[in-house]
């Protein structure tokens, strides 16, 4: 049977070489190792919301105010978990399939992998997007806050 991973046999001409090869299992191993960090993160995010109401409701000066504050930091907190899943569950999907691409030396699966890190990236890069926006909006109202109070 012909390795599909190290000969030339695709129409771009790419091939995978040995040390590659090597760079995609220890890149899988990584990956691996960050997305059950994520999925850790991401569990503690939900206990944290789920308590966030506990914790508030429990400080001496309690009011209708540290109770919105509570319910608020339980929606960030939810929301941060609920966006964090799609990225690490993304790069779980890509280190489990290229393992098993290299292992079985798969083509079909290899580029599965692919696109989940492809996925992840643009995951990763649209919310920091996003993030950046908010950013400028944010500097954009403070800027416009300061002068208005002048």
């Amino acid at each position: 049977m012909e390795d599909h991973l190290t000969q030339n046999t695709n129409s771009t001409g790419l091939k995978l070489n040995n040390q590659a090869i090597d760079f995609l299992k220890e890149t899988a191993k990584w990956a691996n190792f960050l997305a059950i960090m994520g999925f850790i993160g991401i569990g503690l995010l939900v206990i944290i919301a789920l308590f966030a109401g506990t914790l508030f409701g429990s400080l001496p000066e309690s009011n209708a105010y540290a109770e919105v504050g509570s319910g608020l930091i339980m929606l960030v907190y939810l929301l941060m978990a609920v966006l964090y899943i799609f990225p690490v569950l993304y790069l779980y999907r890509f280190a489990d399939k290229m393992k098993t691409a290299l292992a079985r030396k798969d083509e079909d699966v290899l580029s599965d992998a692919l696109m989940n890190l492809k996925s992840h990236y643009k995951f990763i890069g649209i919310l920091t997007i996003v993030m950046l926006a908010f950013y400028a909006l944010g500097i954009l109202l403070a800027l416009i806050g300061g002068l208005a109070a002048m």
